[in-house]
C-alpha cells in the first residue's frame, strides 16, 4: 500500500544543533503511529517540520506523493494535514460551539453553516462538552480547552492526517478517555491517519500498533511498543545513557 505521509532524510538544524537528523519514515492511510522518546529527542520539532511551522534544513516531506516541504501551515491544512499544539490555541471570547465552527467555515469560505453546526453538535456530544456549548472558551478548564482544541481539528472538512502533540498531557482521566474516543471514532469511521507524540505509554499501547522511537534527533527504533521498549538503545535513551557517538 502506498504511503499517505512520508519523510526522507528530514533534517532541522538550529545553529550547530541538529534537532532532527535524517529522519525517514512512512505512514499508511488509516494508520495511528506513536512517536515516543525522552525529552529533547526531537519529537515536537518533527511535528513542526511536517506541519510547516519550521522549514526543514534538508530532506523531503510528501503527502500522497506530493512534496510539502516549505509550505505554510494554512496551505498544508487545505491539503488535509492538521496539527494540535501542547498549549491550546483558541478564541477565548468566542463560545465553545463557535470555536468548533471556525475551522469548517474558514475552509468553506463561510458556506455550509448548517453542515458545520451538525458536525459541531456531534463533536460536542462525543467530547461531553455539549452542556458548555454557549460558554466562552476562556471559561473552560485547561483540560477542557485541550479537548476543545483537538475537537476543532476534526472540524476541518478535508482532514486526512492529524498530528497530535502530547494530547494527554496535564488532563484528567475523563478527558483522556474523551480524546481516545475521538481518535478511535475518526480512525474507524473516516480512516483518519494520526501521528501521536506522547509520554503516556498505556494510551500509546492502546492506540498505536506501531511506534517510532526518537533518540537525539534520529529514529532509534520502530515497531510495536512492547518490542522496541526492550531494546538497549531505547532503555539507554530513557535512562540518559546514550553515547554521544
Amino acid at each position: 500500500m502506498a504511503a499517505l505521509l512520508e519523510t526522507k532524510d528530514l533534517a532541522k538544524r538550529f545553529g550547530g544543533l541538529s534537532a532532527v537528523d535524517g529522519v525517514s519514515f512512512a505512514l499508511a492511510p488509516g494508520e495511528i503511529r506513536g512517536v515516543i522518546g525522552p525529552n529533547g529527542a526531537g519529537k515536537t520539532t518533527l511535528l513542526n517540520l511536517i506541519s510547516g511551522v519550521y522549514p526543514p534544513t534538508g530532506g523531503e516531506i510528501r503527502l500522497d506523493g506530493e512534496p510539502l516541504a516549505g509550505l505554510a501551515p494554512h496551505r498544508l491544512a487545505r491539503k488535509g494535514l492538521i496539527r494540535s499544539f501542547q498549549v491550546a490555541r483558541l478564541f477565548g471570547n468566542m463560545s465553545v460551539l463557535d470555536n468548533l465552527m471556525v475551522p469548517y467555515l474558514a475552509a468553506r469560505r463561510g458556506t455550509g453553516a448548517a453542515t458545520a453546526a451538525e458536525e459541531a453538535a456531534r463533536l460536542l456530544e462525543l467530547t461531553r462538552l455539549a452542556p458548555l456549548a454557549q460558554s466562552p472558551a476562556k471559561a473552560l478548564s485547561g483540560g477542557q480547552r485541550a479537548l476543545l482544541q483537538i475537537a476543532a481539528g476534526f472540524m476541518a472538512p478535508q482532514l486526512r492526517c492529524y498530528l497530535l502533540d502530547e494530547p494527554f498531557a496535564g488532563v484528567s482521566p475523563a478527558i483522556k478517555d474523551s480524546i481516545v474516543d475521538l481518535i478511535e471514532a475518526h480512525n474507524r469511521e473516516r480512516r483518519t491517519t494520526f501521528i501521536i507524540v506522547s509520554h503516556e505509554m498505556a494510551l500509546v499501547r492502546r492506540l498505536c500498533p506501531r511506534v517510532t522511537v526518537m533518540i537525539e534527533g534520529r529514529i532509534g527504533a520502530e515497531g510495536a511498543l512492547d518490542e522496541v521498549a526492550g531494546k538497549d538503545e531505547v532503555i539507554g535513551a530513557y535512562l540518559g545513557k546514550v553515547s554521544a557517538t
